[in-house]
Parts: structure tokens; sequence; C-alpha cells
């Protein structure tokens, strides 16, 4: 409580976790992308969080399949933040997303291990650790989470 109060003082926001890891195809992401099932650009996506207990990994494939995603509370709501997907370049292509989702704790923490992007139909499209130590990553009361994509984007086809 302490450190939170000096931080604050000093216009910080603590915030657990370190560098995130990469963006990794579920097999039936994979799969739906190249037979056209995915339309990046124009399809309804969703970003959401989930604990460390999760069973999200590459064989997930809808996202009512994967398990434990954080509870509805504390400034997180059940389904995740929309994103929209956009595409660039003509000879290697970026997918990014075009505004970071953020989530800001209220009433208590928001505790994640995982971020998971689906398509709002019920698909994952792919997930990633938030911190690839792993470890949990804390938005504490009052503070944010922003799951900000990397500089190259969700990822690229070349």
């Amino acid at each position: 409580a302490r450190l939170d109060a000096m931080l604050g003082e000093l216009g910080l926001r603590p915030m657990g976790g370190g560098a995130a890891g990469a963006w990794v195809f579920t097999n039936g992401g994979r799969t739906s992308l190249i037979d056209g099932l995915f339309d990046i650009d124009s399809d309804t996506w969703k970003m959401a969080l989930f604990l460390s207990t999760s069973n999200i990994g590459p064989a997930s494939t809808t996202f009512a399949g994967v398990t434990n995603e954080h509870a509805a509370a504390n400034g997180y709501t059940a389904g995740g933040e929309s994103i929209a997907l956009t595409l660039s370049g003509t000879t290697t292509v970026k997918v990014d997303i075009t505004t970071d989702p953020v989530w800001t704790a209220a009433g208590g923490d928001i505790v994640a291990r995982f971020a998971v992007i689906y398509e709002v139909a019920g698909n994952v499209l792919c997930y990633c650790l938030l911190d690839d130590t792993p470890a949990d990553v804390t938005a504490t009361d009052g503070n944010t989470l922003t799951v900000a994509a990397h500089a190259s984007g969700v990822f690229t086809l070349a």
C-alpha cells in the first residue's frame, strides 16, 4: 500500500509483469485463416483475458470451450473488449489492432495470464501470454491494463 501511494504521488502506475509473449495461432485459427473462414478486417472480434488455470492452447477451437476467463468484476466485462483488426501492406501484409484494448481495475484488481483474440461468432484466432516468464499480470485497483500489440502487429504474412 505504501509503494502504491508513493508511486501515485509520482504519477506512476504499478503494474505487474514483463514483456508479453508472441501471439500464437490456435490450430483451428490458422486453418480458418487459410481457408478464408476468417475475414480479418471485416469480422467482429474481441479480446478477452484469462487466468493462469485456463486451458487455452493450440488445440483450442471455440471461445466457449476456453476455460477460466477473468470473472465479470473489478472493471472487467465477460467476453472482453471489442477490437478491430486491420490489414496493411502488399508484399508483406501486417495484421494489427486499431486501438489497443484497455481495462481499468475498479473495486479490486484485474489479474490475468493470457489474452485471447476471438471472432464473436465463436472461434479463437490466437492467444498470447501477457508476461512470457510466464507470470500473471496485475492491474491494481484504480489502474489500467493495456494489451498493446507489437510494433510489427499481431502477425505478418509475407
